[in-house]
């Protein structure tokens, strides 16, 4: 297949810039020059790109087509961001105006940047994936995790938060795309995995103590520590009386108080799903096997990641209110703390998708031979 397909789904994300200043300024100046300026600049773009994605074989798979539409968003989420920070301005004034009140929260805009600039990134290597014919099931599971941390945050969020009644058209626009964005994720699992791994390494590796693998003995010493942490500050956000769920949300994480209703979710998701994954996590680094650990190591690193890096910005963001931001003089503990929690599970993550011999099991393999 033509690399051409791809490379005019990169030219039609481009254009998001120009169309978001172009009907920014139309909404604005309300004139028949601009809005005709306009509509000749979207069909011109529109034709242009669509020669180069359709250029002698068109994508078979549909969710190229799917990504290369939420490529074009994800642009647009990252001027929004820009606009925000008033980095830039002109772009998408009316919007943030108008928009649903989530969008100008700092759990919002960080949320802006991550799908801006994280899922861009992945939509682009997926679909350069698919137009040169490889796979692309391991970027798909991990962007599977952090698509779906972030749904499940933003629903919850907005039905017990201070933005509930706020729901609009827009909230049910946002369903829709979560809706394609549920069949693409079911869509990526029903796709075979691809390891790469000889029958004489599946033979060995089960053989191997924990002792004599000390990257895996670290990380189960990691885990029990990360299970406490998670659920910890789960207490935390269901009002724990402790003294110190009291201490900790005072001093380093005052922002698991903050109103708004998305750090109480994400701490309740993290605890009732990451806090069951360390604990299997810790029997399939123990028992050879667990088939099943690469592919959930990636959604779960995924989830965690747009999670923490959601936490961590909203934290110290100024659109924070001042009382629930991190204090300065505990800003260092806290940064080591959730950047060693977002770093290691990636790291778990690449060690079991790099080196998948323990967790495959034999007799599936010599089948395969």
């Amino acid at each position: 297949m033509s690399a051409s397909a791809g490379t005019g789904v990169f030219m039609l994300s481009l254009t998001s810039i120009p169309f978001c200043y172009l009907f920014n300024s139309l909404i604005y100046s309300n004139s028949a020059e601009a809005l005709w300026f306009a509509g000749c600049a979207t069909v011109l773009i529109l034709t242009i790109s669509g020669r180069f994605i359709l250029k002698k074989k068109s994508p078979v798979d549909p969710l190229f087509y799917v990504f290369a539409v939420y490529s074009f968003l994800s642009v647009v989420n990252l001027i929004i961001g820009l606009e925000q920070d008033n980095i830039i301005d002109g772009f998408v004034t009316f919007y943030l105006r108008e928009a649903k009140p989530h969008v100008n929260s700092a759990h919002g805009h960080m949320v802006s940047y991550w799908e801006g600039c994280v899922h861009y990134l992945m939509y682009l290597l997926m679909i350069a994936a698919i137009t040169w014919g490889d796979s692309y099931r391991a970027i798909g599971l991990y962007w599977v995790g952090s698509f779906l941390m972030c749904a499940m945050v933003y629903i919850l969020g907005n039905a017990v938060g201070k933005y509930g009644t706020d729901v609009g058209p827009l909230f049910i626009l946002h369903m829709l795309y979560i809706l394609v964005s549920v069949w693409a994720c079911f869509r990526i699992f029903s796709q075979p995995p691809s390891w790469d791994v000889q029958l004489i390494d599946i033979k060995e590796v089960p053989r191997t103590k924990l002792f004599h693998r000390p990257l895996d003995l670290m990380f189960i010493i990691y885990l029990i520590p990360a299970l406490a942490f998670c659920v910890f500050r789960g207490l935390i956000v269901l009002d724990c009386t402790s003294q110190w769920c009291h201490d900790y949300s005072h001093h380093f994480e005052p922002y698991l108080k903050d109103p708004s209703g998305y750090p109480k979710v994400q701490m309740l998701v993290s605890m009732l799903y990451s806090g069951p994954y360390y604990i299997i996590t810790l029997y399939g680094l123990l028992v050879p096997g667990c088939e099943w650990m690469p592919d959930l190591t990636l959604v779960h690193s995924g989830a965690l990641a747009q999670a923490q890096f959601s936490h961590i910005g909203a934290s110290l963001h100024t659109r924070t209110p001042f009382s629930y931001r991190v204090p300065p003089d505990s800003q260092a503990i806290f940064l080591l703390v959730n950047v060693l929690y977002t770093l290691v599970p990636q790291a778990l993550c690449y060690r079991c998708c790099t080196q998948p011999a323990f967790f495959l099991k034999q007799t599936l393999e010599k089948k395969n031979e």
